[in-house]
């Protein structure tokens, strides 16, 4: 009798892989019909905790960068170096330009509306994505978003981090959770064709694996249609690099990472798309932890993990 696969036994609805949990890729190939491809872009936007409206220098984790945006030249330069980049590796003719590069909604509404509809009409963009935070959606920009989203279908990424209060303060988030569910909820009450997209980080100062799972059940019960799980990397020249080298600052362990993990993805409802389990940086920006160079294994090793334990996305969702 012939072996079943770990794809063949995999219990999840959502997947058409080994995979236990809904991916971002299996989420776009449903919905728009094939392979669909992000391109970073920079549009040169700067943030609330950066120039001093909330605070200053960024949360302590942030390098100034654009983290994955090839260039800072013109919007369209970099979206077609970006999609000559992945026509090189795989056929893809879906994409999604990705605003990524600090917060994404701070600026002027007339410069704004210029920008979304600059990058929704590039050609085969399926979607749009947009990254900011919950604090700066005021009525103008949610409008704009609404606006925008009958022209192209939206995705707005949240950075939340963490639901405790005392570990936005460490990291400086500049702003509190109680801040982050009034951005959330407007946004997710406006309507248009918006998926939102909600950031945990994993490894934070202070924080414990229970203080982890309690950050991803507080934000599975908000059903956001999407949620990035990233590790907390130590870049140069960050305060974070400081406290590391300071002794003040541990990082998380590999095996660690992968149970927190594992863990997390049960707790989501299973229709909550897992857009990313872990995230890299530039090579010659990372400090630590090494083990975080090797993406792809650590992934494969969260796949393995959830094979072994017979689990799945929403096994302890309540």
């Amino acid at each position: 009798m012939k072996k079943q696969t770990q794809r063949e036994k995999n219990p999840y609805k959502n997947s058409d892989s080994n995979k236990r949990y809904q991916t971002f890729d299996y989420y776009m190939k449903t919905r728009f019909g094939g392979k669909c491809a992000k391109i970073s872009l920079d549009a040169g936007f700067s943030c609330p905790n950066i120039d001093g409206t909330v605070g200053y220098g960024g949360c302590i984790y942030c390098s100034g960068g654009s983290s994955g945006a090839l260039g800072t030249g013109a919007l369209r330069e970099q979206y077609d170096a970006g999609v000559a980049a992945i026509a090189s590796k795989w056929a893809v003719s879906r994409f999604v330009p990705y605003l990524q590069a600090h917060t994404n909604t701070y600026a002027p509404i007339d410069e704004l509306r210029r920008i979304y509809g600059e990058a929704a009409s590039f050609p085969g963009a399926v979607m749009l994505a947009i990254a900011t935070r919950a604090d700066c959606l005021s009525d103008e920009v949610i409008a704009l978003l609404v606006e925008t989203s009958k022209k192209i279908p939206l995705l707005v990424e949240l950075g939340l981090q963490s639901v405790h209060d005392a570990t936005a303060e460490i990291i400086n988030r500049g702003h509190t959770y109680g801040q982050f569910l009034w951005g959330y909820n407007r946004l997710r009450d406006a309507g248009g064709d918006i998926s939102i997209t909600v950031h945990l980080i994993n490894g934070l100062p202070g924080e414990s694996t229970e203080m982890m799972l309690e950050s991803a059940r507080v934000l599975s019960a908000l059903r956001p249609h999407m949620v990035k799980l990233h590790l907390l990397h130590i870049l140069r020249d960050t305060p974070l690099e400081r406290m590391y080298e300071s002794g003040e600052y541990t990082t998380m362990e590999r095996d660690g990472y992968i149970d927190t993990v594992v863990r997390q993805i049960e707790l989501f409802h299973p229709d909550t798309v897992i857009a990313r389990i872990t995230g890299d940086a530039p090579g010659d920006s990372l400090v630590a932890p090494e083990w975080c160079r090797k993406k792809t294994a650590v992934a494969n090793d969260i796949d393995k993990e959830m094979f072994v334990r017979d689990t799945y996305q929403g096994r302890c969702f309540h």
